[in-house]
C-alpha cells in the first residue's frame, strides 16, 4: 500500500468511533500491536527530543525501503508512534520525505492531545522525515 492509502485507511478507522474516549482506547490498542524495538536500539541517540514520554525510534534501510521500529514508556504515546510506523514503515525514503501528514489533522489527533503530547507528535514526525533524508543519501 502507498502512504496515502494507509493514511486514508487510518482516517476511515477513526471515523468509525463516535467519541474521543473510544478513539483513545483504539490508539492504546494500536500501541499494543507495535512491533517492539530491539533493546540494543533503546539508547539515548534514538530518543525523540521534545516528547513528554520516552519514545525510542530506530530506522534502517531494507533494500530500497525504510523499516521503523519504536517503543515508548507511555501507553498513549506508544499508540501514536504505532500509527506513524504503520504509515511510514516499509516505504521508500523519498516517499516518506515527501509525504503529506495532514491525515493527523483529519483524524483530529493533534487537537485532542495535551500541548506537550502534540509537541511530541510533531517531534516524532520530524524525526521520521529526518531518518528518511539520512537514509535516502545512503
Amino acid at each position: 500500500m502507498t502512504i496515502k492509502e494507509i493514511q486514508e485507511e487510518i482516517v476511515d478507522e477513526f471515523a468509525m468511533f463516535d467519541d474521543w474516549m473510544q478513539r483513545y482506547e483504539y490508539i492504546i490498542e494500536l500501541g499494543k500491536s507495535l512491533p517492539l524495538i530491539e533493546d540494543q536500539y533503546k539508547v539515548e541517540e534514538n530518543l525523540i527530543r521534545g516528547c513528554q514520554s520516552k519514545v525510542w525510534l530506530h530506522a534502517q534501510k531494507n533494500d530500497d525501503k525504510i523499516v521503523f521500529t519504536a517503543d515508548s514508556d507511555a501507553i498513549l504515546t506508544k499508540g501514536i508512534i504505532a500509527i506513524l510506523i504503520r504509515t511510514f514503515s516499509d516505504q521508500k525514503a523519498v516517499d516518506v520525505m515527501n509525504a503529506d501528514t495532514s491525515f493527523i489533522d483529519e483524524i483530529g489527533l493533534k487537537e485532542h492531545l495535551s500541548p506537550t503530547r502534540a509537541n511530541g507528535l510533531v517531534s516524532m514526525l520530524k524525526q521520521i522525515k529526518l531518518y528518511a533524508i539520512a537514509l535516502q543519501a545512503n
